[in-house]
């Protein structure tokens, strides 16, 4: 019994070693990535700024790329979460843009747990204008594309190898989203509100830019929507 009480906060010390190692690569990577380049940037340099082998680098990231992708995927988990858990008499679109909302409200902190909003947001630009990890980046998203299909086929009791709806769907928001994404990164403020406001603005024009009447005459009206200027 004795063992059991003296290793319990031995496995819990050694846990939270291994967390602080892993954020701090973390950390360090993003930081040498936003700084100097991704492909300038190598394992060695990142290891030897926490002062750890290379050996324990791969411990934690099976590769430079993981490292780059991994406060990404932590949203996309997030946002996936928060598409489940949307109530079942919303729309898809509506599920969707709301899932997304939510996320945006809740992901800051899960961020700042690990690195800075301000850092995560330079990483995110960082991958966009890289173009060996930008290639990752809409490989990913095409699978995240997949998977939000399938969760919303399921809450709509369709089959999404059957039913082109799903897909469709998901394609025109993924495309808004990509589209948000890339103004966001082209301008000065890398912040969460920005990118947050510059997602519900695009959003707007989503349902007028497929459905509407885009040309105004007798009889027809602008739609109503806020410009992206």
């Amino acid at each position: 019994m004795t063992e059991q009480l003296e290793s319990a906060p031995s496995t819990g010390l050694r846990e939270r070693k291994k967390r602080r190692t892993r954020d701090a690569l973390l950390r360090v990577a993003l930081e040498l990535f936003t700084a100097q380049g991704y492909e300038h940037t190598t394992v060695d340099e990142i290891a030897d700024a926490v002062e750890v082998s290379q050996r324990t680098f791969f411990r934690y990231f099976a590769s430079k790329e993981e490292v780059a992708f991994t406060v990404v995927s932590m949203v996309e988990a997030r946002f996936l979460d928060a598409i489940r858990e949307r109530p079942a008499d919303e729309n898809p679109l509506t599920a969707l843009r709301n899932a997304v909302t939510r996320a945006w409200e809740s992901v800051g902190e899960a961020i700042e747990a690990v690195v800075p909003i301000e850092l995560h947001m330079r990483t995110y630009q960082m991958i966009e204008s890289t173009p060996a990890l930008l290639a990752v980046h809409l490989r990913r998203s095409t699978e995240l594309e997949d998977a939000i299909a399938r969760v919303i086929a399921e809450r709509e009791g369709v089959d999404v190898d059957e039913d082109l709806r799903p897909r469709i769907t998901v394609a025109a928001f993924s495309g808004v989203m990509r589209l948000t994404g890339r103004m966001w990164g082209q301008r000065e403020d890398a912040s969460l509100d920005a990118i947050r406001e510059m997602t519900a603005r695009c959003l707007d024009h989503l349902g007028p830019a497929l459905g509407g009447d885009w040309r105004p005459g007798p009889g027809r009206g602008a739609p109503a929507v806020r410009t992206l200027t």
